[in-house]
């Protein structure tokens, strides 16, 4: 790998991490588990000062939950969820969690599914809510994918809100990624504009595990195991014949968090190339050379590359998707034809098998851990709009539940620090620093 790898900087912080609300929070709660959140109750973001901007005091978020007094009265309140992007583990279990708490703890009056994405807000489409009730969402978890369905673009924000006020929506339930977020935020800048009461809460969603200042994703977990199991298959056939290579790719546009995390958790892969760490292909500290010093050494190898990784090495699309993320070229195939020739050039009969889990990855229903995760998610994304808190994401810091402004959230992509113990931890399982002569 490159010696000359740039550390990622510090964060940026805003310096207000107040989470925004409709109003004086008037009414006493019901709810009797437990016990409520003070709205004073916070915990450090970082301890570090250096990290602070300004030399400020240590920032510090609200910590989720219930609150003794809430904002909206349950028998007039309908809610509605919406969910966005591409699939992902536990989306189903987020919506299902939602609408148990809001039913049967809150007892709001409705709950509405809104179909297939931000398109089910939109007329023109034909996509007819959903009524969701504990009988429609008993058995979804049991499931991957979403019930309602999604979409990826943008659409009219105007429109959205014209939604929300004739259906007399008060929360809207947003569950998506870093651009859904985005999409969130333009909703609230026009409820706020229009001066009507409507909360928006954010559940984050992304498989890549790329959303800023969120410690894990939903869903990500269960994406390790899926992948895990590719890389396990990966390894036999390695195994199974003279300078035998498996090659698995797994999804990271732009952060290599499945790939790094799947290779700590099986410690049989012995290249990850993520697009966090550039890589060469070609010379002596390039990815051929290093591939073939270790089938020398130890007659097989097992390389895991993400999908955004060496997309310098490829020619650019100039394409994008509905989302406007950037179509991106295909690194696999482009390893695979390099592998074949170089492995020709040097004399060594190997054999190559490619696995491409992608879509196995993020359809399948989520596990435990990330089922016990949604399901907080949920649950705290009702006690915030309940309580009349918007413009805000329910998320997990330091082992607790968090609100964190969208600001904060929006305002970039997670990616790995290539200078970090879990970089390194990375490299020491694979050893791949050995063989590109680190």
């Amino acid at each position: 790998m490159p010696q000359d790898m740039t550390c990622l900087p510090p964060p940026e912080l805003p310096q207000d991490l107040q989470i925004s609300v409709l109003g004086p929070a008037k009414i006493p709660s019901d709810l009797r588990c437990g016990r409520f959140i003070p709205d004073d109750a916070r915990i450090y973001v970082y301890v570090d000062p250096s990290q602070v901007p300004g030399g400020g005091p240590n920032p510090t978020l609200e910590m989720a939950g219930p609150r003794e007094r809430i904002y909206f009265d349950p028998t007039k309140t309908r809610c509605a969820i919406v969910t966005c992007g591409g699939l992902c583990p536990g989306i189903n279990d987020v919506i299902r969690a939602i609408v148990l708490e809001a039913h049967h703890n809150y007892k709001v009056s409705s709950v509405l599914g809104i179909r297939y994405g931000l398109e089910g807000f939109i007329e023109d489409y034909g996509h007819t809510p959903l009524e969701l009730t504990p009988q429609t969402v008993a058995n979804i978890h049991e499931f991957g994918g979403t019930i309602l369905g999604s979409s990826r673009g943008p659409q009219s924000v105007e429109r959205i809100v014209d939604f929300l006020e004739r259906r007399n929506i008060s929360c809207l339930f947003v569950i998506g990624g870093d651009g859904t977020m985005r999409a969130a935020s333009r909703i609230v800048e026009e409820v706020n504009a229009r001066k009507v009461k409507i909360a928006v809460i954010g559940i984050p969603k992304t498989i890549d595990n790329d959303i800023n200042f969120v410690s894990q994703t939903f869903g990500f977990d269960t994406a390790v195991g899926k992948a895990t199991g590719a890389i396990r298959c990966a390894h036999v056939e390695a195994l199974g014949a003279p300078f035998g290579i498996g090659l698995v790719k797994v999804m990271g546009r732009e952060s290599g968090f499945i790939a790094a995390q799947s290779a700590l958790a099986l410690r049989d892969v012995d290249f990850v190339l993520v697009p966090e760490d550039p890589f060469e292909i070609h010379g002596e500290r390039g990815f051929l050379a290093a591939l073939t010093r270790r089938l020398r050494r130890r007659g097989h190898a097992v390389v895991v590359v993400a999908e955004g990784a060496g997309q310098k090495h490829l020619q650019a699309t100039g394409e994008k998707d509905p989302s406007g993320n950037v179509r991106l070229g295909d690194i696999a195939g482009l390893l695979m034809a390099e592998i074949a020739a170089h492995m020709k050039n040097e004399g060594i009969d190997h054999t190559l098998k490619y696995i491409d889990p992608s879509y196995m990855v993020r359809s399948v229903p989520a596990n435990s851990n990330d089922c016990i995760y949604c399901g907080f998610l949920g649950q705290n994304a009702v006690h915030a709009a309940m309580a009349g808190k918007t413009a805000m994401v329910v998320s997990k810091w330091n082992g607790y539940y968090v609100h964190m402004p969208l600001t904060l959230v929006t305002q970039g992509r997670k990616k790995i620090d290539v200078c970090s113990n879990y970089w390194r931890s990375v490299l020491e399982s694979t050893g791949q620093h050995v063989y590109f002569g680190g």
